[in-house]
């Protein structure tokens, strides 16, 4: 039945599982036992010994199923043909789920919400960051944001499968439903802002971060509750989208 306990269990533990690709990420991961492989991806097409030879013994040493597709199969899985390498693995990240699951679970306190971040550099620095802190979760969208690459790990120093992380396709509709659910939203501007130093929100809130460039799009700032500012010296007119994060990250605790 497809909504029997035992689908339910199933299906949430599907939903929780990051696909990582490229040879050396993923013989990094299967080097680190904290992080729970589920299932390794090969190409049949591999030449074997070397660096798939290393990523293959540690994969049987741990009990890790193997699994060998055509390429094209695999480019599939990995949804990165020019740079998976033939490789891939599917990682179980118990934080990773859908925002539904944070609000059905009746979830509360600060949430971070991403808008636009499209340099993975950021990305993986936020994700630290916000793992780092006293924040709930991080609000991710498929639309619009950096994937969960190989780059983003390395920026996350493997944080991206330590922390919560909230996914939706766009971002606009789930801070929609967060309001309905009681959170306040705040954007970050430079326009009629409250300074970040002196706010002190009431949770539940999700605070969005912009674009780099253009800062939180239209749609978002439409329903944005308050507007924070982090004054600037010395006529800088901005920081970085990562160090911003990590102020209000810590901030507004």
């Amino acid at each position: 039945m497809a909504d029997s306990p035992e689908y339910l269990k199933r299906k949430s533990f599907f939903d929780q599982l990051i696909t990582v690709y490229g040879r050396k990420p993923v013989l990094e991961i299967l080097e680190d036992s904290t992080i729970q492989v589920f299932r390794l991806h090969l190409a049949e097409s591999n030449r074997s010994g070397g660096i798939i030879q290393q990523i293959q013994q540690l994969a049987e040493q741990r009990s890790i199923e193997i699994c060998f597709h055509s390429r094209a199969a695999l480019s599939r899985i990995s949804r990165n043909s020019k740079q998976d390498q033939g490789v891939a693995c599917d990682i179980h990240c118990p934080g990773y789920q859908t925002y539904h699951q944070a609000l059905n679970n009746n979830a509360s306190g600060t949430i971070i919400a991403l808008d636009g971040i499209t340099n993975p550099q950021n990305l993986g620095m936020i994700i630290r960051s916000v793992t780092a802190s006293p924040a709930d979760a991080l609000l991710l969208p498929s639309k619009g944001t950096a994937d969960i690459s190989p780059l983003v790990i390395k920026a996350s120093a493997g944080t991206v499968f330590k922390g919560n992380i909230l996914r939706c396709d766009k971002l606009s509709q789930a801070l929609a439903e967060f309001k309905q659910k009681g959170y306040q939203i705040c954007t970050l501007s430079s326009h009629q802002s409250v300074p970040l130093q002196t706010f002190s929100p009431q949770t539940p809130i999700v605070f969005v971060l912009g674009n780099e460039t253009d800062g939180v799009s239209a749609e978002v700032a439409a329903l944005s509750d308050h507007r924070v500012g982090i004054p600037m010296a010395n006529g800088v007119e901005s920081l970085n989208v990562a160090v911003t994060a990590a102020l209000i990250a810590f901030r507004l605790f």
